[in-house]
């Protein structure tokens, strides 16, 4: 991460995390929701996802290691229009601790994960988001939250006509 980045991350951890605590006496106060541990979580998450990024070589071979679990955390309908073959789905809308044990159940276990940003070339399978929202960003954060720390993320973008990903349609085993 350049050092410019990891400075400002510093600075927003020491300024502005404090004051989103959630205060007992405001009203609007949920238990429920934390913003400030969400800030902490997502810096954390955010500087280790910069060592955690793979090649299409390297995610190719890391997926064929025993053990390992691609998870593809777009909707289930984009997920059967056109997935990594051997992917599981869980949606990211369906990220919960016990949805997550159902499919990585060892916090330990090597996941690999990819986003409709990763796939250039079918739009309706993959359809673009603004880059600051695209998937694997919040799904790094969130599974890094839920205490998965072996993730690895697809990097580059590659176009569906030419990668060395296998890509399928259909419903994955067990859906």
């Amino acid at each position: 991460m350049p050092q410019t980045a990891a400075r400002l991350l510093l600075v927003l951890s020491v300024l502005v995390v404090p004051t989103l605590r959630a205060d007992s006496a405001d009203p609007l106060a949920n238990p429920k929701i934390d913003a400030g541990s969400f800030l902490e979580l997502t810096l954390a998450a955010t500087a280790a996802r910069e060592q955690r990024r793979l090649s299409e070589a390297e995610f190719l071979a890391a997926a064929a290691e025993p053990g390992t679990v691609v998870l593809d955390a777009r909707s289930r309908d984009k997920f059967e229009q056109l997935h990594v073959r051997g992917a599981v789905s869980l949606p990211f809308t369906d990220f919960t601790a016990e949805s997550l044990a159902a499919v990585v159940p060892d916090p330990q276990t090597r996941i690999l994960i990819y986003c409709n940003n990763n796939f250039a070339g079918a739009e309706e399978p993959f359809p673009t988001k603004a880059p600051p929202a695209a998937l694997n960003l919040s799904t790094y954060v969130a599974l890094w939250t839920y205490g998965y720390r072996n993730v690895d993320e697809l990097g580059p973008l590659v176009d569906v006509e030419h990668t060395r990903l296998d890509l399928v349609a259909g419903r994955a085993p067990g859906s």
